[in-house]
């Protein structure tokens, strides 16, 4: 969706945007000079207020009657959310995304993507993809320039990412406000199968795949829990 925010406001909350400098970010085959700033880091009263506005009743309203999703649950404390930020060379690979809020004893169901980069030129890429279940097609390329917005439903194979190096000036990144949406599930988490952030590789790519959550995913599946605590003993 173009144009889902002013463009004044979203400046506001660029004028407000952390700082990198000390900051860590991740910086592995999979992901690369990426940062994430949560509620604590955000710079201002008008970041704070538009992330609230995102979690009230009326919006919340909204995205259930546009997808369709009825109960959906914010959180609070935006885990994994929040503001992020890419700087040049760095990328997210395709993946799907954790699936459990533990704390919220809840499942996630849906993303909110807004991206807050003015001037963003097609050569500095950092384009987010959307790709098929079977890993075969990228089925959607969404360019991340200032007031779009993207909403997509948070499944285990529900790919997606940035793979490709962001190619913008040094003294550019890309930036984006990040939101996740939850659901109760019937009988608890105990009927849903655990994941976190799992990576998949593209066809045709240099792209590794990420054998400690293939390992990790594998183990919580087929290995008892006794089992399990021994073998992260040795």
């Amino acid at each position: 969706m173009d144009d889902f925010l002013s463009p004044d406001l979203l400046r506001k909350v660029l004028s407000e945007f952390p700082k990198s400098e000390g900051k860590t970010y991740f910086d592995r085959s999979q992901e690369r000079l990426k940062y994430q700033y949560p509620p604590s880091e955000w710079g201002g009263p008008i970041t704070h207020s538009l992330f609230s506005a995102f979690n009230s009743d009326a919006f919340v309203g909204f995205l259930e009657e546009m997808t369709g999703i009825s109960g959906l649950i914010v959180d609070p404390s935006f885990v994994g959310g929040g503001l992020h930020e890419t700087k040049r060379g760095g990328h997210l690979g395709v993946h799907a995304d954790f699936n459990q809020h533990v704390r919220l004893n809840v499942v996630r169901q849906l993303n909110l993507l807004i991206y807050l980069n003015e001037n963003w030129e097609e050569s500095y890429g950092g384009n987010l993809e959307l790709w098929d279940k079977s890993m075969k097609t990228r089925e959607v390329s969404v360019l991340p320039v200032l007031g779009r917005a993207v909403v997509f439903t948070t499944t285990l194979d529900s790919y997606h990412g940035q793979p490709d190096p962001v190619m913008c000036p040094p003294e550019l990144s890309r930036r984006s406000m990040a939101l996740y949406y939850y659901k109760a599930v019937e009988g608890g988490l105990d009927r849903v199968p655990k994941r976190t952030t799992a990576f998949q590789v593209r066809p045709r790519s240099t792209d590794q795949v990420d054998w400690r959550i293939r390992s990790k995913h594998f183990l919580d599946d087929w290995v008892p829990p006794v089992v399990r605590r021994r073998i992260k003993r040795i």
